[in-house]
């Protein structure tokens, strides 16, 4: 037996998932955004260039993709060992947004702000846990070419309201920071810089690799020891500059007029290289729906994404992503449920002997031609078998067709739900229906 990769999850039930898009695509159309898709298959540059080399996603965490008959892939030996070569560096996407953004790009789109949203798998090679997938679904939602901070605000209170209103989430929290401007970060850390190598000792390895590439990263550590640490750490929110602290109470001010409410985090920055001034987390605190991995939608303004993926000119931005596995985990943990894409009643067309298969299959292609949900039993030999199976199916209705029903042009129509039989004309079906 052939097993599902490490990391990876058969979906044999797909009617909650379907139902969490089907609503987000709704409330997401409502704001005036609509659906794009772009490959799984990107180049390995994109995601170098926009997430940074020293993201976990880029330094540990690719998918490559080596076409095995690439003319350009080649063999080579190292040691003892045989190492593939391609001079076409591909990899399975990590994340949407950058993707998303070289579409626009790519395309010469001028018409801003653009507003869309995607949703489909991403790749990561993590330790998997509960809520965390190798291979794992995305819904990226974006808004390209918009500065105002007002933006941010309403971008928040629509996830607020989707997460509330829509979903009926209960035991969550949104938390925001500000990482200011680029010119922000540079001055903030100098000062980071300083409180970390006066603690060095008590940083972990990791930490201390990260002080001297990108000091900022160190905040996403996931040493408890570290974490504790940082709680006193300078903030960025106290060295920025007056237009980034205006831009900062602005964002606040808006959200508490939208009635949305947050919490401040102010280490939080989120793992990809991109991100600038507003940053954000949508987090479970109810310990039972996703455990350590608790956030379970993040984004965050990122303006200098544009010109990182050969654009000619910024195009300030902001976007979030959806992990619909975690959302998935917490309705069921919630017991929320009622998300589930409603499925259409099914009607079954039972022939009760060989002589009645043909009849039967003319049946089920009207009901088709008529848009029902309908299926045939073709392959049990008892009366009491078909209706078993029309039963394990969940069909609401049965359509008997015997000898009888034959030869006179009708059907008995049976209601599994309340039993009920009902003997009408063939041409009538639809309409009884």
């Amino acid at each position: 037996m052939i097993s599902r990769i490490k990391g990876t999850q058969d979906f044999l039930n797909l009617s909650v998932y379907n139902g969490i898009v089907s609503q987000a695509k709704k409330h997401f159309i409502e704001y005036h955004f609509h659906e794009v898709a772009t490959p799984l298959i990107e180049p390995l540059d994109l995601f170098k260039r926009s997430l940074g080399l020293e993201t976990d996603v880029v330094s540990k965490e690719m998918y490559l993709v080596i076409p095995a008959n690439d003319p350009s892939t080649s063999l080579r030996e190292s040691g003892n060992s045989e190492i593939l070569v391609t001079h076409e560096k591909m990899c399975l996407r990590p994340e949407l947004t950058a993707s998303i953004m070289r579409a626009f790009v790519n395309a010469g789109i001028q018409d801003t702000p653009w507003k869309v949203f995607s949703v489909g798998p991403a790749f990561r090679h993590e330790r998997p846990q509960k809520g965390r997938y190798r291979q794992f679904h995305q819904m990226s939602i974006e808004v390209i070419g918009s500065e105002s901070v007002l933006q941010d605000a309403l971008f928040l209170a629509m996830f607020d309201s989707f997460f509330s209103n829509v979903l009926k989430l209960q035991g969550y929290a949104l938390l925001i920071n500000y990482v200011g401007t680029r010119e922000d970060r540079a001055e903030y850390q100098k000062v980071l810089k300083k409180f970390l190598e006066k603690n060095i000792t008590a940083l972990c390895d990791l930490c201390k690799h990260r002080m001297n590439t990108n000091s900022m990263r160190v905040f996403d550590c996931k040493q408890q020891s570290c974490q504790e640490l940082y709680k006193n750490a300078p903030t960025i929110i106290d060295t920025m500059c007056q237009e980034s602290a205006f831009e900062w109470q602005q964002l606040k001010n808006m959200l508490e007029e939208l009635s949305v409410s947050y919490s401040v985090k102010p280490t939080l920055v989120r793992g990809l290289d991109y991100y600038n001034k507003t940053v954000f987390e949508f987090v479970s605190i109810d310990s039972e729906g996703l455990g350590a991995q608790n956030t379970f939608c993040g984004g965050g303004r990122y303006n200098t994404l544009a010109t990182a993926v050969g654009a000619a000119k910024d195009y300030p931005s902001i976007g979030a992503a959806m992990g619909m596995e975690r959302l998935q985990l917490l309705l069921e943990a919630q017991g929320a449920l009622q998300i589930q894409e409603i499925e259409p009643a099914l009607c079954v067309v039972i022939p009760l002997g060989v002589e009645q298969q043909p009849l039967a299959l003319h049946i089920v292609q009207m009901l088709h031609a008529h848009h029902k949900c309908a299926d045939i039993i073709l392959d049990k030999t008892s009366i009491k078998s078909m209706f078993k199976a029309a039963d394990k199916m969940g069909a609401q209705w049965a359509i008997l067709l015997g000898a009888d029903e034959q030869a006179s042009g009708t059907a008995t129509i049976k209601n599994m739900i309340t039993g009920n039989e009902t003997k009408v004309a063939q041409r009538d079906i639809i309409e009884h229906l």
